[in-house]
């Protein structure tokens, strides 16, 4: 557990368990924050590398309803474990969150700028989910490309960002 962190003891919950079960339930945190990024990510990696080039080349949106209809519900559900966790994390490295919003330090830039991707994945996603998919063929497959794209990049950046959080920045 980070010890270093301003502030990471002065939370109530925290001072409330022992120390041994406050390192262990952080360190709990980080392995489904982790597990959540590793299915959101790796799903859609999944899509883009392997589903959306074949459907791409035959100009056939099939593939990608067939992976959606099985990926959604497990993606959303890891999605949602990941701003759980995150949150929960962000509320131990910054109790009350007073500390968060100045920004100072690695770790506060770090999860600011992961939100704005998560407000970027949302967009993305809810666009994706309510406008372009329940009327995909061949001739609006492009644009859901570029839907699946760039939810995958911002995907990777989560994951880059993330590690940058425990290594303690990539400067």
């Amino acid at each position: 557990m980070p010890e270093s962190y301003p502030g990471l003891q002065s939370v109530e919950f925290w001072l409330n368990l022992r120390p041994q079960y406050r390192a262990v339930l952080f360190k709990i945190l980080i392995i489904l924050h982790t597990l959540g990024a590793t299915v959101w990510t790796g799903g859609h990696l999944v899509l883009a590398v392997t589903v959306l080039p074949q459907a791409w080349k035959n100009r056939d949106p099939n593939p990608i309803h067939q992976f959606e209809e099985h990926f959604e519900g497990f993606g959303v559900a890891a999605l949602l474990l990941q701003v759980i966790t995150g949150l929960w994390l962000t509320g131990i490295y910054f109790p009350g969150w007073q500390t968060f919003w100045t920004l100072d330090s690695v770790v506060s830039r770090y999860v600011g700028i992961k939100l704005g991707l998560l407000v970027a994945t949302l967009t993305l996603a809810i666009h994706a989910r309510f406008f372009i998919i329940p009327n995909l063929t061949k001739e609006t497959l492009n644009s859901l490309a570029i839907h699946i794209l760039g939810v995958t990049t911002l995907a990777v950046l989560f994951v880059i960002l993330g590690a940058g959080i425990r290594v303690g920045g990539f400067s």
